[in-house]
């Protein structure tokens, strides 16, 4: 059984929050969600005061950003950044056609898996092919544009997440799957165990509409307190 050190306040049933949620963060929204975060949850609250605010860490919608999305799956953020900078320097701009152009060895020279290179081809096959609009994202609600994504060979939940949390800017998406996620939410709650992800998101529940800027609250006090790059 989980443990909490601090208490989080919930949302009363009959507060009406949703209709004050924009449709993509923007920096007022951002500075607003914290407020609010910090008011319901001690923890946070306390995160906020020790480290300061968070990077809003956005990055630009299309195929680059999802592609290194998809590095980052399983390693650590350093070393798929250094994996993606290499990809840069070898074919710019960055394109599903220039990336098709690419053979095997130098997929492999830059440091992409075999497993990687193949999500990488599929997934720029998909767009070139006009099989898959990225773009078309933007007006989907988060359960279509997920269920969208996932689609994708090589995209799973926690890519999808990550993508529409950090290019699509939504202000409630909760990468569960997250393990530096769940290592700062253990470390910040005082947790007995690092919470599954079933476990994470009944913890979420009371930050809602705001779970994106909860992360990003979170995996900002997991690399200021550990040293980590998230």
């Amino acid at each position: 059984m989980l443990r909490e050190r601090g208490s989080a306040e919930t949302i009363p049933r009959n507060e009406t929050v949703t209709s004050e949620v924009p449709a993509i963060l923007d920096e007022e929204a951002f500075l607003r969600a914290l407020r609010a975060l910090s008011k319901r949850d001690a923890d946070l609250k306390r995160i906020l005061k020790d480290w300061g605010p968070p990077p809003m860490w956005a990055r630009e919608p299309g195929f680059p950003t999802l592609l290194r999305i998809i590095l980052e799956q399983q390693v650590s953020v350093a070393s798929a950044k250094a994996t993606y900078a290499r990809l840069l320097d070898a074919v710019s701009p960055l394109t599903p056609d220039s990336f098709l152009e690419l053979d095997d060895a130098a997929l492999k020279g830059i440091g992409f898996s075999r497993q990687k290179t193949a999500y990488g081809r599929h997934l720029a096959q998909l767009i070139a092919d006009g099989e898959l609009n990225l773009a078309s994202l933007k007006a989907m609600n988060d359960e279509t544009a997920r269920a969208e994504l996932i689609k994708v060979k090589g995209i799973g939940v926690w890519t999808a997440n990550i993508y529409l949390l950090a290019a699509l800017g939504r202000p409630d998406i909760w990468p569960s799957q997250d393990l530096a996620l769940a290592t700062a939410v253990q470390k910040a709650k005082g947790l007995d165990s690092c919470p599954k992800s079933d476990e994470l998101d009944e913890l979420s529940i009371p930050w809602q509409p705001w779970r994106s800027v909860a992360a990003r609250l979170l995996w900002h006090f997991y690399r200021s307190s550990s040293g980590n790059e998230k």
